[in-house]
């Protein structure tokens, strides 16, 4: 069973995301509620993964992700946005995060995109392209 960091500002949606990954077997190990928090519970906990809200008081979630992959640059961390924060994902998936979740969570989509980090295989380099 995996150890989950759960990083949101907003206490329902924590709870809300809480609530998906211990219907689905997790555990959760720890909440913050800025990336400053983040960074020190990160440090304190050593979680399996993070779930992290991009936009927070006091330190946003990419600058958090960028200090925590320095720190732990295996560490894996996806990231949470609204629906048009596009930009924002793509800042976040070029800083190390390894997946992202739109709010409102669905959670087939959290759960299937939690289970997918955790047992991330790497892909086998030797690709046979059938051209015919």
């Amino acid at each position: 069973m995996a150890n989950i960091l759960v990083v949101d500002d907003a206490a329902f949606m924590r709870l809300m995301i809480k609530d998906i990954l211990i219907k689905g077997g997790y555990n959760i190990i720890g909440e913050a509620v800025n990336g400053i928090e983040a960074i020190e519970k990160y440090g304190k906990l050593k979680p399996d993964l993070v779930t992290m809200d991009i936009t927070m008081p006091e330190m946003e979630g990419i600058e958090a992700l960028r200090r925590i992959k320095q720190n732990d640059p295996f560490a894996k961390i996806i990231m949470c946005s609204a629906l048009g924060q596009r930009l924002l994902v793509v800042q976040a998936i070029q800083a190390g995060a390894k997946d992202f979740i739109v709010k409102p969570f669905q959670p087939d989509r959290v759960l299937e995109t939690i289970n997918k980090v955790l047992l991330h295989k790497p892909i086998n380099a030797s690709v046979t392209l059938n051209i015919g």
